[in-house]
């Protein structure tokens, strides 16, 4: 019977390992705060020196709906639609904001420790433990 990796031994370590690191990681994600400035007012690139908005992205949203109830067939309604729900995602996105809440030292270092620890045990169980 083969251990982690394929090969002898290590299973322990590969478990332990990996128990450690999601702890680490579920941890250090939970501290972090997620916020936006998507507005309609708000910028999300520029083509030629034009800013777009989310507000101008729903121009050819609105004009690609009213295509596709006037003829459901029509191509060009759905590639307006699909293209200005694309964009109104990618700026969504592209908006986000993430910062590290305010934690204790000691708190930051057993995350650090606990995912750094855990890599380690899990990418050592990959190694063979055959003498």
């Amino acid at each position: 019977m083969t251990g982690a990796g394929g090969t002898p031994g290590g299973t322990g370590r590969f478990f332990w390992g990996l128990i450690l690191l999601m702890a680490g990681l579920y941890l250090f994600l939970g501290s972090i705060q997620v916020s936006n400035s998507f507005s309609l007012g708000y910028g999300l690139f520029s083509v030629g020196g034009l800013r777009v908005t989310p507000g101008l992205v729903l121009i050819p949203f609105l004009l690609g709906v009213g295509l596709i109830f006037f003829n459901a067939r029509n191509v060009w309604g759905w590639v307006c639609t699909a293209a200005s729900v694309v964009m109104l995602v990618f700026g969504v996105l592209a908006s986000l904001q993430f910062h590290l809440r305010p934690l204790p030292a000691l708190e930051l270092l057993m995350m650090l420790v606990l995912m750094g620890g855990g890599l380690g045990l899990f990418l050592s169980s990959l190694r063979n433990f055959s003498k």
